[in-house]
This record gives structure tokens, C-alpha cells and sequence, in this order.
């Protein structure tokens, strides 16, 4: 099974290849021209596991890895590390549904993924035999960093950066992140946005490729890479087997999924979770205030040029979407030099607009809306008070997004982080007076609903921060070079 670049059908890469190298050559993501050739009977999951689930989804994309290969990998990745065996639960919440996927080490969901790619890449280069170290590049808006780190800390043969944008992430999101250990981990912040560090990030992957360092190959842990995108396919499947276990639906019933985006992986795993067979009705896109997807998948015309909102659900606070490349380059049929213009169009002008027969067959499966910080917060305040549930901003959004349309039929909204993530804007969304920092808005927050605090968020603030970098998004890439070049990074 090939993956091919989804600007040149000429790149190809198994998907070994397609996990180490993360990107290929030419600046594209890897993706499969179509699913025709994968085999796979969604049905046999719905009896499985949330860990067994997992397997069969990933032997089915990565096909160079054995069965038992995989199964090793998702024990490793998953065996005491979640606070629950199911990994990724579902609860009803009034009338709809709701797949909580923070239930890992970082309180967030790129976990669920994270957890699982550090194997993947040292399973890839054991294969391969490199020889080569490889360092991991990642711009964060949030959870991706912590996660990623959390991953990756002293992990034989792998270095990783992590990079966030200066006053762009929440107290607790930084607080993860700088107080990280591991020998083999650096965190620094960039003086700008999201889109500010992770084009800095991909123009670093470009730099290197005109002048490669001999002894290090660059990689990725953002949902670029193909091995962070896959693992997250099986919690659609989990939230519809759970569904068909307690009665709500029938096996074959079609379900709408919602999901909080930002940088567009999260609800593309359903839409590779729906090419796989599983029966998903409406994709619902949710955005925040930074609604540039919303304005897309509307209207066909893909627009950053457009004021950047910081709000209260910093980790959607995203205006260049990666990984709406796939899409583009599936629901194109592989029209790989159509999706290459688009690129070029975005990164030259700022902006496409798709034909009307791509729009077509995009608004043939998507849905789209947003809110405001006002409705994020009545939302949680509501949800509260109404369903007895407590979520988080991200998971807010979506809520809010799924009621307005009201598509009709079951609806699972996907919960993408603990409420304790962000507990100043919770609190003051539940009419409390916040006083303190975060850290004493956790535990007015806990004091207030009883709602438990994550274990991997007790304490943090008690412990010392280890990173303390911060540069002009114009330096990232000599800054990556210089470390990439030092053996060590233990000062």
C-alpha cells in the first residue's frame, strides 16, 4: 500500500516511510489515493476493545506493520496510561452524546493519538535501520505540545522541539509544557500566533530539505504526519460500538459526529473513519470566533486573509488548516497538481476558492458553524445547570454548534479536553468570582462541582519550569539548526 504526496501522485512512500519522513519531499501530506484498496469490515469492531479497536485500524492504514506488531504498540501506548480502559468513553448529555477523549496522561485528546506514534516511529526506524537520530518538530496551539512531549521523553534515538505561540496557549497548557523533563525535550515559545509557528515549522522542514544534516532526520508529530492522523480513527468507531451497546442505536443506524477543529485532523479521522465503512451521516465542523472553516465549507472560499481572534478555546485558534489538504486531495479523486495550485494560491495570495464540483462533494458530507466567546460560555453555563455536565471551551463549542443546526438523528459531539485545562473562563462561565490564578481556579472549580481533577493536572504549579526560550518566529529555523547540531541538551 502506497501513500502518495497530495501535491505530486509521482512521491510515493510506504507506510514506514510515510511515518518517518512525516511530510514529503515537495511540501504535500501523505495520503492515500483512495480506500478501494483497504479491506475492512467495520461490523468485526463492535465487539472489539477500545485497544483491540485500535489495532485493526491501524494494521488496516500501516500496512508494513504485522498484527502483532501493532497489538504490541498499542499496549505499550495505552496500558496504564488512561485513567480508564475504555480510553475514550461515551456519556449521554440531554439529547445528544458525548465521546470524552481526555481521559490520558495530558488531559486532552491528541493523547489518544500521541501515545501510540512514538511507537509507530520506533517500530518505522527499526525497520528501516536507521542510523540516523531523529528529531521531532511541532507547533502546538495547545495540547498537541504536552502530548507530543509526554510521548516522546526519553525515548531511545528520537529528539523533540516544541514550539507554542507567547500568550497564545492557556496557564495550564504552558505550565504542561515548560515543566516537561527528559533529557531528549526542548520547549520554547514564539513571538506570534499558531499559523506564525507552525508555517515557521514547515519552512524549517524545507530549509532542511535543501541542506539535510548528516546526522539527523527531521520528523513530526502534528497531524501532518500520517502516524499521529491514524490512531485517531478509532475512537469514531469506539463512540458508535458504545452506542450500539447501550441500546440507542441499531448496528447500521447512521450517526452525525461534531468535533471542535482547528487544524481540520480530528474531524478528517472521521471522514477516513466513514471511507472505512463506518455509517457517519453530517460531519459537523465547529468553529470558534477564528471561523475561517466555517466560512469554507460554506462558500468553497478558503480565506486567512482575516483578523485573528485569541480566545477562550486557544487550541482552535487556528487560521491555516493543514490537514484540510487530504480532503481536498480525496474528495478530488487525487487530483493531486488541483490541490498543488490551491497550496500555491494560499500560500502566495492568502486564499482559493475550489470548484463548484469539489464544493459539491464536500457539502455532500460537512457541516459547519461557530460561536462567539459569549455562546462558548452560556453554553458550558447551560449544560451545566441543565444536563449536569461540565465541559471544557472546545467541547462547549461544538455543543453549541450541534444544537443550532439541529440536524435531527443521533449526534455524538466529540469532548476534546478536560474543563480543569482551562479553568478560569469554566469558573467565570458558571457566574463564580475568579480569584488567584489558574491553579486556584482548579480548585474552586473542583470545590464548585466536585468534578475530578485530572491526575496529570494535580500539582503542576509546584513544579519548576525547565524551559524558558522564546524567539521571533524569523529565528525558529536557525534556532532548530544550532540545537539539532548539540549532542546534548542538558546544560
Amino acid at each position: 500500500m502506497l501513500y502518495h504526496s497530495t501535491r505530486n501522485n509521482a512521491l510515493t512512500a510506504n507506510s514506514t516511510e510515510a511515518v518517518i519522513r512525516g511530510i514529503a519531499d515537495d511540501g504535500g501530506l501523505y495520503m492515500l489515493p483512495d480506500f478501494s484498496a483497504i479491506r475492512f469490515d467495520w461490523r468485526r469492531l463492535l465487539s472489539l476493545s477500545a485497544k483491540e479497536m485500535s489495532a485493526a485500524v491501524l494494521h488496516a492504514l500501516l500496512d508494513d506493520f504485522s498484527v502483532e506488531e501493532v497489538k504490541g504498540m498499542v499496549s505499550r501506548a495505552y496500558d496504564g496510561r488512561f485513567d480508564t480502559e475504555e480510553l475514550t468513553p461515551t456519556k449521554r448529555v440531554g439529547d445528544r452524546f458525548v465521546c470524552e477523549l481526555w481521559h490520558g496522561p495530558t488531559a486532552a485528546f491528541k493523547d489518544v493519538a500521541l501515545s501510540v506514534l512514538p511507537q509507530l516511529l520506533v517500530g518505522a526506524r527499526r525497520k528501516i535501520g536507521s542510523k540516523k537520530e531523529t528529531l521531532i518538530l511541532t507547533a502546538t496551539s495547545g495540547d498537541t505540545g504536552k502530548a507530543a512531549l509526554a510521548g516522546f521523553a526519553d525515548v531511545e534515538g528520537i529528539k523533540i522541539m516544541v514550539f507554542y505561540p507567547k500568550d497564545g496557549v492557556s496557564a495550564v497548557q504552558q505550565a504542561q509544557m515548560v515543566t516537561q523533563e527528559g533529557n531528549n525535550v526542548c520547549v520554547c515559545a514564539v513571538q506570534g500566533n499558531f499559523d506564525d509557528a507552525q508555517t515557521a515549522v514547515k519552512n524549517t522542514f524545507a530549509a532542511y530539505r535543501e541542506q539535510p544534516l548528516e546526522t539527523v532526520e527531521l520528523s513530526s508529530a502534528n497531524s501532518i504526519n500520517i502516524g499521529r492522523l491514524a490512531p485517531q480513527i478509532m475512537y469514531y468507531f469506539k463512540a458508535y460500538a458504545d452506542l450500539c451497546k447501550s441500546g440507542d442505536i441499531t448496528e447500521g443506524e447512521t450517526v452525525n459526529f461534531a468535533v471542535p477543529t482547528g487544524n481540520f485532523g480530528n474531524i478528517l479521522a472521521g471522514y477516513l473513519a466513514r471511507c472505512m465503512g463506518l455509517p457517519i451521516g453530517r460531519l459537523i465542523c465547529a468553529s470558534n470566533a477564528n471561523n475561517v472553516l466555517t466560512d469554507f465549507l460554506k462558500t468553497g472560499c478558503y480565506d486567512k486573509r482575516r483578523t485573528f481572534y485569541q480566545t477562550v478555546s486557544p487550541s482552535m485558534d487556528i487560521l491555516v488548516s493543514s490537514n484540510l489538504e487530504r480532503l481536498l486531495y480525496l474528495l478530488s479523486d487525487g487530483d493531486a497538481p488541483l490541490v498543488a495550485d490551491y497550496m500555491k494560491q494560499l500560500n502566495e495570495t492568502g486564499c482559493y476558492t475550489v470548484n463548484d464540483s469539489l464544493l459539491h462533494r464536500i457539502q455532500s458530507v460537512f457541516s459547519a458553524g461557530f460561536c462567539d466567546d459569549a455562546q462558548t460560555m452560556e453554553t458550558i453555563r447551560r449544560v451545566y445547570e441543565t444536563d449536569g455536565y461540565l465541559c471544557d471551551t472546545h467541547t462547549a463549542v461544538a455543543l453549541s454548534v450541534t444544537d443550532r443546526l439541529a440536524l435531527g438523528g443521533k449526534t455524538v459531539v466529540l469532548s476534546t479536553a478536560s474543563p480543569y485545562k482551562f479553568p478560569v473562563a469554566v469558573l467565570k462561565a458558571l457566574g463564580e468570582l475568579v480569584q488567584g490564578d489558574d491553579f486556584a481556579a482548579m480548585e474552586r472549580l473542583h470545590e464548585k462541582t466536585g468534578v475530578p481533577v485530572p491526575k496529570g493536572l494535580c500539582n503542576l504549579q509546584n513544579k519548576p519550569v525547565l524551559h524558558h526560550d522564546c524567539i521571533r518566529k524569523e529565528d525558529l529555523t536557525d534556532y532548530v539548526f544550532e540545537k539539532a547540531r548539540k549532542q546534548t541538551w542538558i546544560e
